[in-house]
């Protein structure tokens, strides 16, 4: 939960910022926050006035670098690195980083958790994603529909295996119960056997005497 509140606040910090800067000073705004260890995600920045209003001007490459960021790859900066300015190395690290979450790789720092090795899983409790690209979220909640049926289905095949297994227990349960009594009547015929024929054998032994 920590890890969230964190990003959520710097990306609460660089949209303030954003907000207070205009043109050319926006260039500064984006290199830090693409340059920021904690920062995975910059489509609430893209979303602000003073970034989109540098579309079709000067410095509409400011906000190139943030839609690569956002959206793109290390090679799609290679291929377009002409027409962007040179990032500094903090930037490569990180746009780097990001290209691994594109090709859905794990790396340190990216997503994090517990392992548990007696158990054999890993407890994801951080895993940080990228921003959809336009578009992109009719897909995802088409997938995400998908997924919700597929566990519902499953949840309905598990519910169905519990009730089975508590048949099943009950059966068992009954079928012992059953044995017991039966075991419980024969020992008891047993004894009434055991008695009455001592009662015999007592009666001859007293008639003979």
């Amino acid at each position: 939960m920590e890890i969230e509140e964190k990003q959520a606040e710097v990306i609460d910090h660089f949209v303030k910022q954003a907000s207070a800067q205009k043109g050319s000073a926006l260039g500064s705004v984006v290199v830090e926050a693409t340059s920021h260890p904690s920062l995975f995600a910059f489509s609430e920045i893209l979303a602000v006035p003073t970034v989109a209003e540098l579309e079709g001007t000067d410095n509409s490459v400011h906000l190139e670098v943030l839609r690569l960021f956002a959206h793109g790859t290390w090679s799609d900066y290679k291929r377009n690195s002409c027409k962007l300015p040179q990032l500094v190395p903090d930037q490569v690290l990180k746009l780097k980083q990001l290209t691994v979450l594109t090709l859905a790789e794990t790396k340190k720092g990216l997503v994090r958790g517990k392992l548990d090795q007696l158990r054999r899983y890993f407890e994801v409790q951080f895993a940080a994603g990228r921003d959809l690209r336009p578009g992109q979220l009719g897909s995802m909640i088409q997938t995400l529909s998908n997924w919700l049926a597929t566990s519902d289905n499953l949840l309905v095949t598990i519910q169905d295996k519990i009730k089975w297994a508590d048949t099943m227990s009950e059966l068992d349960k009954k079928h012992r119960k059953e044995l017991e009594d039966r075991v419980l009547e024969v020992k008891k015929a047993v004894s009434v056997k055991e008695g009455w024929s001592w009662e015999r054998e007592f009666f001859n032994s007293s008639k003979n005497a």
